[in-house]
């Protein structure tokens, strides 16, 4: 057995395993019945906070670092990345056009996890002694788990394998990668040198910090999404007539598996479906815990507004995104072809649009690539305030990790290039370091769901005109987070 082959075994049969893909939905389904399917009917609702929110018809409410949209856009920018176009990419050329049907499934249960997510980080969020709110999975594990529900054990165990888990990702970080890789393929570059543009760039991007990072995503976010939702959709409408059989393919490949064709080797069920809720959940950040430590940051009046972000963050980046590059992949006929990742999304593009629709593709991988590793810096920055708490030598760890963050990325490049690694395997190592993360933060949310419904009730009272009978008043801020109370 090759070390690749090893290392496939390792994370899809044991690491991303259907125990993992089993728990995920099994958590989303329960969520899903016991808020009454509010992913469904509270939809026209997110849509339209998220809206409003973007262009500023939603004032300010409470204390924060960021506005709602600055933290939605922060986050956004984080979820819409190279997930939408290497990673899906790859899910195809690893899974067929099945894994499709299961990214969409994932999807669907995954508006409300993300949804509960945001809900108890801005919840159970701190403050520290600058005034800045900081919360996310290990804030509301310790707080709600440990402290409210006096499982301290569980807490301990849970917050852990996260903080564990979700750390690799300062060395295991697919986004320096895939833009060497696109734009070195598509302008004949080196890419390592590309790689090395690309980290300049990056310093620049979080030079700014969290504050700064919210400030540029607000308007670069909107700007990319636009821009790379042009192009699809006129690849898709040139190939209208193949669309309907796309869909056929990925609807009966998710059932039945995938045969060998060209140069794609086949695909079982079990594959499809693992590798669609592995790449669904890199890519919309559901149950992952990095977007809700971002989220905490909003200055907002209730917790489950700051969570309504999370339907439309999901819907978004799986249904949109994420379905168009699917369908300018299977439509034209290119997910066969034995290529994969990012190199695969060029070259249907280029099938479509010519030389013209690569070079549109890598320049929005480029700024894709700059948005989502701005993200995964400030949710390591949370994880880390959390560890260090009071330490004395926090301010000067923390400035220690903002000046080497981009280098462990650039530094996997040059490895991948220097022996001739696939970049099937670097996407590998990549699902790898999200699986643990994953796993302790679903459960913990299962733990937890008493509390986000509790919460989801008193806003539909509150801001959806539903009367319902509350025996007591429900703090809308852990009372120890220094927020308000309803």
């Amino acid at each position: 057995m090759s070390f690749v082959d090893l290392v496939s075994v390792i994370v899809w049969d044991y690491l991303w395993g259907m125990p993992l893909v089993l728990t995920i939905l099994g958590v989303g389904a329960y969520l899903t019945i016991r808020s009454g399917f509010f992913q469904v009917v509270g939809f026209r609702s997110a849509m339209g906070y998220a809206l409003r929110s973007v262009l500023g018809r939603e004032g300010d409410r409470g204390k924060g670092l960021l506005s709602s949209a600055e933290a939605m856009s922060a986050a956004l920018g984080t979820t819409i990345g190279v997930g939408n176009i290497g990673g899906v990419a790859t899910a195809i050329a690893t899974g067929g056009p099945g894994a499709v049907f299961w990214m969409w499934v994932a999807g669907l249960v995954g508006m409300v996890i993300k949804m509960a997510e945001i809900t108890l980080a801005v919840h159970y969020r701190s403050t520290d002694h600058r005034g800045e709110t900081y919360g996310g999975p290990n804030y509301y594990m310790r707080r709600g788990i440990g402290e409210e529900m006096g499982k301290r054990g569980l807490f301990k165990v849970l917050s852990g394998i996260f903080a564990f888990g979700f750390l690799t990702s300062y060395f295991i970080n697919i986004q320096t990668y895939t833009v060497s890789e696109a734009v070195g393929n598509t302008f004949g570059l080196s890419m390592t040198w590309v790689g090395v543009v690309y980290t300049v760039f990056l310093y620049g991007m979080i030079s700014g910090g969290l504050k700064g990072l919210g400030r540029i995503a607000s308007w670069l976010v909107p700007f990319m999404c636009v821009f790379y939702l042009a192009a699809g959709v006129f690849i898709i409408v040139r190939n209208l007539p193949a669309i309907p059989g796309a869909l056929g393919l990925i609807v009966s490949s998710a059932f039945n598996g995938t045969a060998a064709v060209g140069g794609f080797a086949g695909a079982a069920v079990a594959q499809a479906m693992k590798v669609g809720f592995s790449r669904s959940v890199f890519s919309n950040e559901a149950g992952w815990g990095s977007a809700p430590m971002i989220h905490a940051t909003a200055r907002v009046d209730h917790p489950v507004k700051q969570g309504l972000m999370g339907i439309f963050e999901v819907f978004v980046d799986t249904f949109v995104i994420c379905t168009i590059t699917c369908l300018v992949i299977v439509a034209t006929g290119t997910w066969s072809s034995g290529q994969d990742g990012a190199t695969l999304t060029l070259s249907a593009f280029e099938m479509s649009i010519g030389s013209y629709g690569r070079y549109v593709l890598a320049l929005a991988v480029f700024i894709f690539g700059l948005t989502t590793s701005g993200g995964v810096y400030a949710q390591i920055e949370v994880v880390l305030r959390y560890l260090l708490d009071e330490s004395p030598l926090k301010d000067r760890l923390l400035w220690l990790y903002k000046w080497t963050y981009p280098l462990p990325s650039l530094a996997m490049v040059y490895i991948a290039v220097r022996y001739g690694l696939p970049g099937t395997l670097v996407w590998v190592f990549s699902d790898a370091s999200t699986a643990l993360p994953i796993f302790a933060n679903v459960v913990a949310l299962f733990f937890l769901s008493n509390r986000f419904l509790a919460l989801l009730k008193d806003y539909r009272a509150r801001h959806m005109g539903e009367v319902t009978h509350r025996e007591a008043p429900v703090p809308l801020f852990f009372e120890g987070g220094q927020g308000e109370e309803a």
